[in-house]
């Protein structure tokens, strides 16, 4: 079915990460990801899900009633797809996130598609993955995530920022990886360097610190 997608999931919750922390939002988890970041949370995503009609999808976003929703995975851009139902998405008057690797092409989607992209640092285990010349074109409405794993990790990104990255207008937000780096290090770090863009925290995970799916 070329207007279909593999789906892992599909739910209402609250946004736990980005500039839009706290806000209700309709999480649509598509399956699969070649990536293997040595941090990953969500590799329940590896298999192959079970196929819907892009259309059904929006109709079950729909019944919902949440106006806020985000595409993500696994890597969603890993189905060709994905940008079919990002479109339909937006068509049906929603207000549309896109979590991604960043190791995939994101500038010719849908312009209306909020990006959520990821730096892979070092300790990702992943940098060789990163798209530079997409990077760097993230627009004032779209956001770089961070997620370090060691001092080491921090430094990197602040080269890269200042570098490959220079000019990329995306809101930048720093995370630490749990169990790895101490939040109170980290904002010590962004202190210390002065650098662009805010902490954030893993909302879903302090409200439901004991479910991995569905929140």
């Amino acid at each position: 079915m070329i207007d279909s997608v593999a789906l892992i999931e599909l739910y209402a919750s609250i946004q736990g990460e980005s500039t839009h922390a706290g806000r209700p939002c309709t999480f649509v988890r598509l399956a699969g990801c070649p990536l293997r970041c040595t941090w990953c949370d969500s590799a329940y995503t590896f298999g192959k899900g079970q196929k819907h009609l892009i259309r059904d999808v929006v109709q079950q976003v729909l019944d919902l009633g949440v106006p806020l929703v985000e595409v993500t995975g696994g890597e969603p851009l890993a189905q060709k797809t994905a940008p079919l139902l990002l479109s339909a998405l937006c068509d049906a008057g929603l207000e549309v996130l896109l979590e991604t690797s960043g190791a995939y092409p994101f500038t010719q989607l849908d312009p209306r598609v909020t990006v959520i992209a990821d730096l892979k640092c070092p300790a990702s285990g992943e940098s060789a993955r990163n798209l530079w010349p997409e990077l760097a074109r993230l627009r004032s409405r779209d956001e770089l995530k961070i997620v370090v794993a060691n001092r080491a990790d921090f430094d990197w990104a602040l080269a890269a920022l200042s570098g490959q990255l220079v000019g990329c207008q995306a809101k930048v937000l720093w995370s630490a990886v749990a169990g790895q780096v101490p939040h109170a290090e980290l904002v010590t770090w962004l202190l210390a360097a002065k650098a662009p863009g805010r902490l954030q925290l893993q909302m879903h995970k302090i409200i439901w610190p004991d479910v991995d799916k569905g929140v």
